[in-house]
């Protein structure tokens, strides 16, 4: 069997589930620990990408519709240790003639049973070491993995296939799970890892402050959940000016009730701290995002419309369109690299806002918090 197409195939379509992932991780990680740890990072999508790589192994190359409408091989099989019987049989092997053991080993068979062990150790791995599962759960989860491999060979990939292009083979079940038992004692050998209680230690240590890209996953959270908010009350409400209120609303008077955090800031254990009354530096805030995101773009924007008027020739026109929308990018991108390296922007100076962590408090009855 090629293993080239579907490993390459797995790590072609990785990148795209993985940005599909990323958001819900990053909120997830935020939420829970208040930080994104490196470590953990390379664990969680490392994992993605094996379990992409093995089911690839099981369904791929696929075959054409009639390739398999006009198979008459075996669809299943139930009988349990066939394949080693099969090794046995098939194969120069005798047991008491060590001479033999080197050609037997070389021999397909051998691949085949070797390859379902192999190919589930890293599962077994996976859940011991960082998902802290126990010998029992390991065991059937690592069943349960190869049941599904096995249903959708049978299936002939959930029934776009006529019928079964592979063989559903209760040998593989036993050697899957075989090899997700070995990886199971193989994971209590990687002492030189850091532990899961270290890596969650670390990242609750790291969430005491608020980074950068925190700063700028809750700007993005909140602005969808207002947007939200926005677009269902438009439906019974179709006024431009009702957004300004719905900001004002969820941006100043709910903070106001709710520790200085916003429904964005709950979620990602983070409230603001202001050297002034509290009311009227999430007022002050809110106007100068406003002003910085919105009304100087918009009156840019007017400004263009207005020369479109004109006799302005087109290509002069395009022009400007263009310079326009390359300033607020370029412009918009700083800032938000300005932010991501922890710095204030002109908005958090004017409103004198600092960001507090929340994520200790109520898990150790302390508001055990840093600054940033």
């Amino acid at each position: 069997m090629s293993y080239k197409i579907p490993i390459t195939s797995a790590f072609l379509i990785f990148p795209f589930i993985a940005f599909l992932f990323t958001i819900p991780y990053m909120l997830f990680q935020y939420h829970k620990y208040g930080s994104i740890n490196k470590f953990r990072t390379i664990i969680i999508y490392s994992f993605i990408l094996y379990l992409i790589t093995i089911y690839f192994l099981v369904i791929l190359p696929l075959p054409s519709n009639n390739y398999v409408k006009d198979l008459t091989t075996p669809k299943y099989n139930l009988v349990p240790f066939k394949a080693i019987f099969d090794f046995i049989k098939e194969t120069p092997l005798v047991i008491t003639n060590p001479s033999t053991y080197i050609l037997a080993l070389k021999d397909a068979s051998f691949y085949t049973i070797a390859f379902n062990i192999i190919m589930t150790i890293p599962f077994g791995i996976y859940l011991r070491y960082y998902f802290k599962c126990s010998f029992k759960k390991v065991l059937v989860y690592s069943f349960i993995l190869s049941l599904f491999f096995e249903v959708t060979q049978l299936t002939g990939l959930y029934f776009i296939y006529p019928r079964a292009y592979r063989l559903f083979d209760i040998d593989d079940l036993i050697t899957n799970t075989l090899g997700g038992i070995l990886g199971y004692f193989i994971a209590n050998k990687l002492k030189f890892l850091p532990t899961r209680e270290e890596i969650d230690i670390k990242a609750l240590e790291d969430g005491k402050t608020v980074s950068g890209l925190r700063r700028i996953t809750l700007f993005f959270l909140d602005l969808f959940i207002v947007n939200l908010g926005e677009s269902l009350i438009k439906i019974w409400i179709n006024n431009d000016y009702i957004k300004y209120l719905i900001y004002f609303i969820y941006f100043v008077i709910m903070p106001s009730f709710m520790n200085n955090q916003t429904l964005g800031g709950k979620f990602l254990n983070v409230k603001f701290e202001f050297k002034m009354n509290n009311f009227f530096g999430l007022l002050l805030k809110e106007i100068t995002i406003i002003l910085y995101y919105q009304f100087i773009p918009s009156i840019l924007a007017s400004g263009i419309s207005c020369l479109s008027k004109t006799s302005l020739n087109h290509v002069y026109l395009g022009l400007i369109i263009i310079v326009y929308f390359l300033i607020l990018f370029f412009i918009y991108i700083i800032t938000f690299i300005k932010i991501w390296k922890n710095g204030h922007i002109f908005y958090d100076k004017v409103s004198r806002v600092k960001y507090i962590s929340t994520i200790l408090e109520g898990k150790n009855g302390n508001n055990s918090i840093a600054k940033s």
